[in-house]
């Protein structure tokens, strides 16, 4: 038996909100992109949560968000994120994931943060929650700045490889590991542990983990860092459905009424 490790996926699986997301308004406050950049940015986002993303689409993004970072310095990207890094993304850190890494670390295992988000942004989340080992999104860079190409895209199988390679440099008994993730495009890399974890899945993910019977939580409490609760255990994902029901069925409603109102008033 090797050591094992614990593999936390982070958007909506370690933070309540999108990693990449996040710094729009302050890449958009100093120039970096543009209101129709942070439009699509957001719509793309809102597609993937969804439905998901196959090969192709996945590439697509990764080929987009290359393009629209080339020619950024690099420098001035890790600057903005160190500088909003508490404001932006340490209140949206859900407690049950910091108890989960906790109790991990307290089994002697290693905890290793994967995202598709690119490293200068995932590095420091993962220093802010006291994770070093990061597999994430590597831009290439030269002269300081960005050149619109990938060295390496952390998303779909490559996670995977990432992750079993980072397996057999350190030892890890694949086995014996756990991972962690919300989305259905995850699911090479929770097919690679022995203890997978759906966390606040999509539909697909969810209905893939009732399949295959894989424990499903809801991480549903963002708290900041000061205030976190370490012990607060998960709640059952029924539960939570339960309130995302009423919480949909709500918005339908108030939704109606607004189109009633408008076709009257027509």
């Amino acid at each position: 038996m090797g050591r094992s490790a614990a593999f936390f996926d982070l958007d909506k699986t370690v933070i309540a909100k999108s990693s990449a997301l996040a710094f729009g308004r302050p890449f958009y406050r100093d120039g970096l992109i543009g209101r129709r950049d942070m439009i699509k940015a957001a719509y793309a986002q809102l597609i993937f949560r969804i439905g998901g993303a196959d090969d192709q689409q996945m590439a697509r993004i990764r080929d987009a968000v290359a393009q629209l970072c080339k020619g950024w310095r690099a420098e001035q990207v890790r600057q903005i994120v160190n500088e909003t890094l508490h404001e932006l993304i340490d209140p949206y850190v859900y407690a049950e994931a910091t108890a989960l890494i906790s109790e991990h670390r307290a089994a002697g295992r290693d905890v290793v943060l994967v995202s598709s988000s690119g490293d200068e942004m995932v590095r420091p989340i993962g220093e802010l929650l006291g994770i070093t080992d990061v597999i994430a999104t590597r831009m290439v860079v030269d002269d300081g700045r960005y050149t619109g190409e990938v060295d390496f895209y952390a998303a779909g199988p490559n996670k995977a490889i990432a992750v079993r390679e980072l397996a057999a440099e350190r030892g890890y008994d694949l086995a014996d590991s756990y991972a962690y993730s919300d989305s259905i495009s995850d699911t090479p890399l929770l097919e690679t542990v022995g203890h997978p974890t759906a966390v606040n899945p999509d539909r697909a993910l969810r209905r893939l983990a009732t399949e295959r019977g894989w424990p499903v939580l809801a991480f549903r409490h963002p708290i900041p860092l000061m205030r976190r609760l370490r012990q607060r255990p998960a709640v059952p994902a029924a539960a939570a459905a339960v309130g995302l029901g009423l919480g949909v069925a709500l918005g339908l409603i108030l939704y109606g009424r607004h189109r009633r109102a408008r076709t009257a008033a027509a």
